[in-house]
């Protein structure tokens, strides 16, 4: 007996070491696992990627301190390294893999296509007064995405300010120049759309913005031509609005005399039928009080005093004073009897 307890108590100490060394297996491979991880989150947060089509802005507690550009000229970029804030942030070019300092340093990307903006129509007075409505558009890129960021810091903003400088310098270059060269002398346009972007380009240079080129889609006719059109078309349609609502009003007229012509009938049937109604009714109530009438005369005499103390007394605080022999107050001095009885 102690043999075979000694075995199974031998067997069962090698059970346990056997499961306590696959635990600590598998808690290696656990902790390898999760070792492993945390390498990668680590590694992934490493690198940050840059396309051909980007600006990367690398800053560390909010200071910029590496600039990626790509798709510039050799001469906007050499603009660039020339710039005093450059000499001081790491300035590079290419599309690719970039490193970073994991959860410290923080990418800013910003689109450096031609951005074409199409702006509002809007109305501008040439030199000889005329009035005319031009339709822009304006292509734009970013050519240094620090001054940029400090100054715009979105697409939008910038598409807007794009939009106001180009609509003042156009108003201003407009102003100086009649209505005809306008809308007919091509050179001459292309002239000024050329001065509007050499000018704008110098304002537009703060805000880290390259102007490349402004059309006008669209010169409406003077307004002066405008407003004749628009007058002849404003009282063909001032007539056919009189005619609709003249013909509106009569049918409405129509629709409100059938009405009330309908309701009128309905009415006019609806008080026959009444009447008709009460009519038999009348009839029936009187045939009914005959035959009781005839059938006990005492009984209808009876019901029909009761009915007139009922109207009579109905209400409260109703007050009437009766002698005492009269036939009216025969029931109710003696409802027993039919007459009147009186104190001796």
């Amino acid at each position: 007996m102690d043999n075979v307890y000694d075995a199974d108590f031998v067997n069962k100490q090698v059970r346990q070491a056997d499961v306590d060394k696959q635990i600590k297996k598998a808690g290696k491979w656990i902790l390898i696992g999760v070792l492993a991880l945390i390498v990668l989150i680590v590694l992934s947060q490493c690198f940050y990627t840059v396309n051909e089509t980007e600006h990367a802005i690398k800053s560390r507690f909010s200071e910029i301190i590496e600039v990626n550009v790509n798709n510039l000229t050799a001469e906007e970029y050499a603009a660039l390294q020339s710039k005093d804030r450059y000499k001081t942030v790491k300035l590079t070019q290419g599309a690719g893999l970039h490193f970073k300092v994991p959860f410290i340093d923080t990418i800013e990307k910003f689109d450096n296509r031609l951005i074409t903006y199409d702006t509002l129509p809007r109305e501008v007075i040439t030199s000889d007064k005329k009035k005319i409505i031009l339709d822009n558009n304006a292509q734009w890129w970013i050519v240094d995405p620090v001054q940029f960021k400090i100054t715009m810091n979105s697409m939008n903003s910038a598409s807007q300010r794009v939009e106001d400088l180009m609509y003042s310098k156009m108003n201003e270059k407009v102003g100086k120049t009649t209505s005809k060269d306008i809308i007919s002398n091509k050179e001459y346009v292309v002239g000024m759309l050329q001065e509007n972007i050499n000018e704008l380009n110098t304002t537009m240079a703060s805000y880290g913005i390259k102007l490349l080129d402004i059309q006008i889609r669209r010169t409406d006719l003077p307004t002066e031509n405008n407003e004749n059109i628009y007058n002849r078309m404003r009282t063909e349609r001032e007539q056919m609005a009189r005619q609709y609502r003249s013909e509106g009003k009569e049918e409405a007229q129509k629709i409100k005399s059938g009405a009330d012509y309908e309701a009128a009938k309905l009415k006019a049937e609806a008080s026959a039928e009444a009447q008709t109604i009460r009519g038999k009714g009348d009839a029936d109530a009187a045939e009914i009080y005959n035959q009781a009438y005839n059938k006990d005369p005492e009984f209808y005499e009876f019901y029909k005093t009761l009915e007139t103390y009922r109207k009579t007394l109905k209400g409260s605080g109703a007050k009437i004073v009766i002698s005492p022999d009269s036939e009216f107050a025969k029931y109710l001095y003696s409802p027993g009897s039919g007459t009147i009885s009186t104190a001796p």
